[in-house]
């Protein structure tokens, strides 16, 4: 398999199949003028090459794919074997010159983040946010490979196949591709939704946003501000500035997210000004409009002294997926005449 089919730039990433659904979002909220982090993809045909020369005929695979959803003890076992096999293996030579020619494309010493984008992930039908691996920080073509094998591994993480085989998901059709982005250090971040997370309300945007890195707001260390805005008037019809305790920043290669209190003078502070609002907003309703469905998407706010459209950058895009099962349910099973549907309904409160 030629080389190049192993790494594409970020902004040619087009097929969930090939970039994952991380990959594949990125690549065409670039494509439509909203910005995002410039980067590359290991491709899903990289890991099929890797996962190849590491399990030749399917047998750990099929061992993964025996495993009982109910035991976990199970399990746990079978996927830390698998993960320290992945994580282990070395890369086939063809495949790390293409990956570290593409990392040196990005800047001499440039800081990444080198993201697990799994190709059945960000569905509407099912989310596996979270269950794979995000590397912050990674600075050097060495360790950028290294945590490339450690985001593949992330595929067999205990909650992962746990959950791949409640769904009772063949192991054939599961691949992960790479995304390697340069790294923002955002004034502030967070999340943000283009239906109210709350009522469903499809008529606002939901804005959660918090000092540094979002992850002081994912992985709860923080309340963050919010805001609501109306989709109809850009209006700010709600806000709540919270104390925002905890301060989430990154050190090139370090253990990991470095955290420490919050400035006095920021933490009573609302992260966003209200341009900067109005400006992920639009952004929000910019990429629900090309997708044709409510988003769930991570941003960030730059630094500098441009407007504030100018300093919005988008890290995620997905399919907003709590409201939309609901939405998918029907309301009741069809019944023969319309006055059915009266007798049923009285007939419970008898």
């Amino acid at each position: 398999m030629s080389s190049s089919s192993f790494v594409v730039a970020l902004a040619a990433a087009r097929d969930a199949a090939s970039a994952g659904g991380k990959g594949a979002s990125l690549g065409e909220l670039a494509r439509i003028g909203i910005a995002v982090p410039p980067g590359f993809v290991v491709t899903a045909s990289a890991f099929a090459e890797s996962l190849a020369a590491l399990d030749p005929d399917g047998a750990l695979r099929a061992g993964i794919e025996a495993l009982p959803a109910g035991s976990l003890d199970e399990i746990g076992r079978a996927a830390a074997a698998f993960r320290a096999r992945v994580a282990a293996a070395p890369l086939p030579a063809a495949l790390a010159t293409a990956i570290e020619s593409a990392y040196a494309s990005l800047g001499a010493g440039a800081d990444v983040a080198v993201r697990s984008s799994a190709t059945m992930e960000d569905s509407a039908e099912a989310s596996f946010a979270g269950l794979q691996d995000t590397y912050l920080g990674v600075r050097g073509a060495a360790p950028v490979l290294d945590h490339v094998r450690h985001c593949w591994a992330s595929l067999y993480n205990d909650s992962s196949v746990a959950y791949r085989r409640r769904l009772g998901m063949p192991e054939a059709g599961v691949a992960m591709a790479v995304v390697v982005q340069r790294m923002v250090r955002p004034r502030a971040a967070g999340v943000m939704f283009t239906r109210s997370p709350v009522t469903g309300d499809r008529s606002v945007v939901a804005i959660e946003g918090t000092w540094g890195l979002g992850s002081a707001l994912v992985s709860g260390d923080v309340t963050p501000d919010s805001f609501v805005i109306s989709k109809i008037t850009g209006e700010i019809t709600g806000r709540r500035v919270s104390a925002k305790e905890r301060l989430h920043t990154f050190i090139p290669n370090g253990p990991g997210v470095t955290v420490s209190d919050t400035p006095a003078s920021q933490r009573e502070a609302p992260c966003l000004t209200d341009d900067e609002i109005r400006a992920l907003a639009d952004a929000g309703r910019r990429a629900e409009a090309h997708y044709g469905a409510p988003q769930d998407i991570e941003w960030a706010i730059l630094d500098g002294d441009s407007a504030a459209a100018g300093r919005v950058v988008l890290l995620q895009s997905r399919p907003e997926t709590v409201w939309a099962a609901r939405a998918a349910a029907p309301a009741g099973a069809p019944k023969p005449r319309p006055a059915d549907h009266v007798l049923a309904l009285f007939g419970k409160h008898l």
